[in-house]
This record gives C-alpha cells, structure tokens and sequence, in this order.
C-alpha cells in the first residue's frame, strides 16, 4: 500500500470535517494541510467564525478541540488536480471513513472534490445528497490557483449551519 500524503484528521463526533481533492505540493512537504501561503483555507476559517484565531497551517491538529476534521479524496497522491491519475480518488475509502466517524457535516473545499465524490455538483451550498446522516456542503477553492472562483460567502453559509444545531438536523 502507498504512504498516505497526510493524516485523516478524523475522529467520533466532530461537526464538520473538511474534504479536498489530494495534498498540494507546498502541503505534502510540511506535513500540514492546506500550506500554501496563497491557500485561503485557514484565513476563510477564521474570518467566518470556525476558528476563534487564525491558524498556521502545522497547528491543524489542534482543529479537533474545535469539533473540525480534516481529509482528502486522494490519500496516496500529491500535487494538482490536473496533476492527479485517473484513480487517484478513493470514494468508497472517504465514505468508508465518514461512515465510521458519522460527522454532521462533510465540507467539499472544491467543486472539483465534491463532483469526484458525488459524480455531478449543481452548485455552492448544502447539497441534497448525504453520506448516512451527514449532511454534504459544496465551497469554492481556497487555493491560490481557483482565485477566479473565490468567493467567503458559501463559508460562511456553512458557518452559519454548524452553528444551528437545528439546522444539522433538517
């Protein structure tokens, strides 16, 4: 079996976990999620309120105390999306893992991560699909790359969902 890039940030109990694509380049070097310093992951976290301060990229572990996951489609691989091999994402893997874990929420941090686990995406949002009881959310990139596409908006939707507790249940 390949190395994993990165470790699942994952455990019983948490109300949203983050999914991408695969680790970048920047990320798989220092070991830490989402480190490219153009990558808008953890500034976007904070500035919607699902952190309480502005995280560095090596304290991702320290998002569990928080409720947050962390995971990726592509587990064995690195670099770009247009980098990838065709069979690079495992879906049963990712819904094996959510299943077990059952967070309330699984966040797609790419249409492009969300339409290889859900076959087609229609838009930003919660979608109707679900993995078991966990609600699915669909945000734009923070990556540098996808700045085009940027928009704090849907992050802050998703914010406002996991703060009502309410809302997790529709």
């Amino acid at each position: 079996m390949p190395q994993t890039i990165l470790p699942d940030l994952l455990q019983p109990g948490l109300t949203l976990v983050f999914c991408g694509t695969a680790a970048g380049r920047r990320s798989a070097a220092e070991g830490a999620y989402y480190a490219h310093p153009g990558n808008l992951f953890w500034r976007a976290l904070h500035e919607t309120g699902l952190t309480p301060h502005r995280f560095a990229p090596a304290e991702f572990r320290q998002l569990l105390t928080l409720g947050i996951g962390l995971t990726d489609l592509a587990k064995h691989h690195m670099g770009n999306d247009d980098e990838l091999p065709r069979d690079a994402f495992d879906v049963d893997a990712l819904r094996a893992r959510i299943a077990l874990h059952t967070p309330r929420v699984l966040a797609f941090t790419s249409k492009a991560a969300a339409r290889a686990a859900l076959g087609a995406v229609t838009g930003y949002g919660l979608q109707q699909e679900r993995f078991g009881e966990t609600r699915l959310f669909v945000l734009p990139s923070p990556s540098g790359q996808a700045r085009g596409h940027w928009s704090l908006t849907p992050w802050s939707e998703l914010a406002a969902l996991v703060r009502e507790p309410a809302q997790l249940r529709a």
